[in-house]
């Protein structure tokens, strides 16, 4: 299992490379909930070049030309002004069990004790514990239950909430208006 989580966590990390390339040697720090975000459209320029895109964005991967394509989809919120990733979520299917698995990245300065929490919409809040953290941030994985695929699916909107080293109760939001179709793309 750990070295299962070693791999879609280099994985998460290698496709969100560039958003972190930019951050180059500043120190992560708990931000607020008011200075977060979903990175806006990338026909919406940044006057600080943060990295920006729309929605769940499908990648495949294949390890050789021989190898069967390996696809995934993400989205990040980022900190407008520094470009700082905040929340990534990375689901894939995994090859053995065909099932959903989410990799979320979050960042540094979190009361680890509590973990993390997803909710859609209004609807009922699945936690999350915080499995590792290294230098980029700390990771967090679960097998994506048929129900909550459903409602995602069917959601307006995913809300990924954590507790800084304060106690502060963080709120992200992730929209899922292009769930269902970016979803399809990979299963």
């Amino acid at each position: 299992m750990q070295s299962r989580l070693a791999v879609l966590a280099a994985a998460v990390l290698l496709s969100a490379g560039a958003a972190h390339a930019q951050q180059g040697a500043k120190k992560n720090a708990a931000p607020s909930a008011q200075a977060a975000q979903p990175a806006p459209a990338p026909t919406q320029p940044q006057a600080d070049g943060a990295p920006a895109q729309s929605g769940w964005v499908v990648r495949c991967t294949s390890v050789s030309r021989d190898a069967p394509l390996e696809c995934a989809m993400e989205q990040n919120a980022v900190l407008t002004k520094t470009g700082q990733t905040i929340v990534l979520i990375n689901i894939r299917i995994a090859p053995d069990t065909r099932t959903p698995v989410a990799l979320l990245q979050l960042p540094l300065g979190l009361n680890l004790p509590i973990g993390a929490k997803l909710q859609v919409d209004e609807g009922k809040t699945v936690d999350l514990q915080i499995q590792t953290c290294e230098n980029r941030g700390c990771y967090a994985s679960t097998p994506i239950a048929p129900d909550l695929l459903g409602t995602l699916k069917s959601g307006k909107q995913l809300k990924v909430s954590f507790q800084n080293m304060a106690k502060e109760t963080i709120a992200i939001p992730m929209p899922l208006g292009d769930f269902a179709a970016a979803y399809d793309k990979i299963k």
